[in-house]
């Protein structure tokens, strides 16, 4: 069931501590999952539906042809971090109208993953989403994929005050709200940039990469990174038993 009741206190975080690996790595206490594109495979497409419904709510806004549209959703999450955080600065636009309607999408490509159940099962710690997304988009794919269960809360965009990963801000917000400890927390992402915060504030890191441009870390800057797992299940499955 998911929850989204805050705890009162507030971790400290450390940008000092070795990143868990092994073992330990399996009993790190809090795991916190990015949702589209990580915890299913990228090969589903579904950002792809939700990036073609930004461009039509942009076309529809802007009375844009569809290129305008789509060189427009490019500026905004190329300067602002997401589409909607530039819509918001810019335009003044409702963020729920725009939540609703660009994750009012086809999830019939999302099927169970019982493999990644069953690695999810195998984590003793405490599961999160944090995600740019909603509670309402992330509940739909975790019961598609069959594994909501398992997680506690899900860290939304609302939740983020609509500041974007990867701005420190919600994930302050986030290790504050649900108590929990950077040194031992794992960070699981697609969006290599987006682990930076992360390691900054202790957490342990793992990169999912895509072949979207976006997923990669810049040239150079990989030291936030400490795992890669480019197949998240086969990743999680196997880490060495204590």
């Amino acid at each position: 069931m998911i929850s989204t009741a805050s705890v009162s206190s507030a971790p400290s975080a450390s940008h000092a501590g070795t990143p868990l690996a092994g073992a330990a790595l399996r009993h790190a206490e809090t795991w916190v999952f990015d949702l589209d594109n990580t915890l299913y495979p990228a090969e589903c497409n579904l950002f792809e539906q939700v990036q073609r419904r930004m461009g039509e709510f942009i076309a529809t806004t802007f009375a844009l042809d569809a290129a305008a549209a789509a060189e427009k959703r490019k500026y905004f999450f190329h300067t602002h971090g997401t589409t909607l955080r530039g819509l918001m600065v810019e335009h003044g636009i409702d963020p729920a109208a725009f939540l609703s309607f660009v994750h009012d999408i086809d999830l019939s490509g999302v099927d169970a993953m019982p493999a990644l159940n069953t690695a999810l099962e195998r984590l003793p710690g405490r599961k999160l989403i944090f995600t740019n997304g909603t509670v309402a988009h992330a509940e739909r794919i975790m019961r598609k994929l069959g594994v909501d269960h398992h997680f506690e809360a899900v860290f939304d965009i609302v939740a983020s005050d609509y500041l974007p990963k990867p701005d420190m801000t919600p994930y302050r917000a986030m290790l504050a709200r649900h108590g929990v400890a950077p040194a031992g927390a794992v960070m699981v992402e697609d969006m290599a940039r987006n682990l930076k915060p992360a390691a900054e504030l202790g957490m342990t890191t793992i990169w999912v990469p895509t072949t979207a441009a976006w997923s990669k870390p810049d040239a150079g800057d990989h030291g936030h990174i400490h795992h890669t797992a480019p197949d998240l299940t086969a990743f999680l499955a196997a880490l060495p038993a204590a």
